[in-house]
């Protein structure tokens, strides 16, 4: 690990505290536009599956406890999936040899079945008893402008940051 890696890393995880925050400003829910992703996203395939694990990690935890935002259960549950968010976006990238619409989309994937599983596993103990499949469709279902953001914004961003660090 050298400085450039501990402070893209610590750059992205304020980002990741900090777009939910200005989403909020604007009236804009972050449970469709899933702000909190992008620099997850960024940090995997910009940094590495570490980088990209480590923001996504922690994340949902400190922006919980500096803006409230997820709620403490809520961000139980996303803890895992933006963590495998970053991991699986970095690693499949360095796999696919650079491939930016496989690694993304499959990290995606990757990322919303860790939350429904997280789901199936926290809801009942959250007083959701009955409901898990609810809150999971719901889930889906309502992050999907999220997804076409993630879609529309992430590959390109991550091409310019690549330009604009490269020596």
């Amino acid at each position: 690990m050298n400085a450039r890696f501990i402070s893209l890393t610590g750059l992205l995880l304020a980002a990741g505290v900090l777009f939910p925050v200005v989403f909020h400003q604007f009236g804009i829910a972050g449970r469709i536009f899933l702000p909190m992703h992008i620099p997850v996203f960024l940090a995997g395939f910009v940094l590495g599956p570490w980088a990209g694990f480590l923001v996504g990690a922690l994340s949902p935890g400190l922006s919980s406890m500096l803006t409230g935002m997820p709620t403490p259960a809520y961000a139980v549950m996303m803890t895992p999936e933006l963590a495998t968010y970053g991991a699986v976006s970095g690693y499949v990238y360095r796999v696919s040899r650079r491939n930016l619409w496989i690694s993304l989309i499959g990290a995606m994937i990757a990322g919303r079945v860790v939350w429904c599983l997280m789901a199936v596993l926290i809801a009942p103990v959250l007083g959701f008893k009955g409901r898990t499949l609810i809150v999971v469709a719901a889930a889906l279902a309502v992050g999907w402008p999220g997804m076409i953001m993630q879609l529309a914004f992430v590959p390109p961003v991550v091409r310019r940051l690549q330009r604009a660090l490269t020596p």
